[in-house]
């Protein structure tokens, strides 16, 4: 007679991953929304065009793995308050190219070293497991997403 070992959400990885990185967010979230109004995927959008300097809601939607729907929400969004601007793709009409403008700019400018801060310090609550916690996220990042 065989034993199953029974299941514990609490140990579960894909779990623990999803709660952490929702409750790690959410403290972050404060700073872009008290200073900006921006919502998280606001958030994620103007990050990602942050480094790069054109990019297509479909682009920002895999990289930020972000429904296309809600990155399409909040360009549009992000674009009222004067933080992005939209044009046609030369090379393909039916795409739209992102960029920031000075004030989207600006913005991360301020933002950048409150996230520099705040990485530092849930950085630091992982004392001396800060470096091979980052070095498997990092393994678990560059993964194909054909997991699921």
């Amino acid at each position: 007679m065989s034993t199953k070992t029974p299941f514990i959400l609490d140990d579960f990885l894909p779990y623990q991953l999803a709660v952490v990185a929702e409750r790690v967010s959410r403290q972050f979230a404060r700073h872009y929304r008290d200073m900006f109004g921006l919502s998280r995927s606001e958030w994620r959008v103007v990050a990602h065009l942050s480094q790069q300097t054109a990019v297509s809601v479909r682009e920002i939607a895999a990289q930020a793995e972000l429904d296309k729907s809600k990155v399409s929400r909040a360009v549009s969004r992000l674009e009222e308050m004067g933080y992005i601007t939209k044009k046609s793709s030369s090379t393909d009409r039916r795409l739209v190219v992102l960029t920031l403008t000075d004030a989207g700019r600006a913005m991360i400018d301020a933002l950048t070293p409150i996230a520099q801060g705040y990485q530092d310090e849930v950085l630091r609550s992982l004392a001396s497991d800060a470096e091979g916690f980052q070095s498997a996220l990092k393994r678990l990042m560059a993964e194909p997403a054909q997991r699921g």
